[in-house]
C-alpha cells in the first residue's frame, strides 16, 4: 500500500506556527473542533504537535491568565516538540501502522523536515477496508 495515496496534503489541513500566540491556536482549535495540531516554523518545519492537553496544563498553571496575557505566550513556550512525531514520506507501512495505532493522525514531512501534511487513522482504516472488501475470514 503506498503512503502517498494516504496523504492529506498541507494545503487541505490546519496547522499552527509555532509562533502563533497562544489565543490565535486556542481559537484555530476550537473554531475547527481538532484535539490536537501540527505545528511548523515560518519556514515550513514540522516541529511538532499541539493538543488540547497542552492549552490544558498552561492555563492551569496559569490561573490568573486573562485574554490579554494569551497574547505574551507563543505555542512554542507550552507545546511538546517529542509528542506525536512526524514520519517521511518514504516510511514503510508496518511503522506507520504502528505509529497510527497510538495517534489519531501521523504527520508527514519530506527529507528536509518540511512539513507536507498528515495521514489520519480513518483514512489509513477506510484503505484496508476498500482493500479488503468482500473477503471473509472465520
Amino acid at each position: 500500500m503506498n503512503i502517498i495515496s494516504l496523504l492529506k496534503s498541507k494545503n487541505t489541513v490546519s496547522y499552527l506556527f509555532a509562533e502563533n500566540t497562544l489565543r490565535q491556536g486556542l481559537e484555530k482549535m476550537k473554531a475547527h473542533g481538532y484535539t490536537a495540531i501540527p505545528v511548523i516554523t515560518d519556514e515550513g518545519d514540522y516541529v511538532g504537535c499541539i493538543s488540547e492537553g497542552d492549552f490544558l496544563w498552561y492555563l492551569s498553571n496559569n490561573l490568573e491568565c486573562d485574554r490579554k496575557s494569551l497574547e505574551r505566550v507563543f505555542i512554542r513556550d507550552i507545546m511538546r516538540t517529542d509528542w506525536n512525531p512526524a514520519v517521511s514520506i518514504d516510511v514503510s507501512f508496518e511503522v506507520l501502522f504502528d505509529r497510527i495505532i497510538n495517534q489519531n493522525f501521523v504527520p508527514v514531512v519530506d527529507d528536509r523536515n518540511k512539513f507536507i501534511g498528515i495521514i489520519t487513522r480513518r483514512d489509513i482504516l477506510c484503505a484496508f477496508r476498500d482493500k479488503y472488501a468482500g473477503e471473509t475470514t472465520i
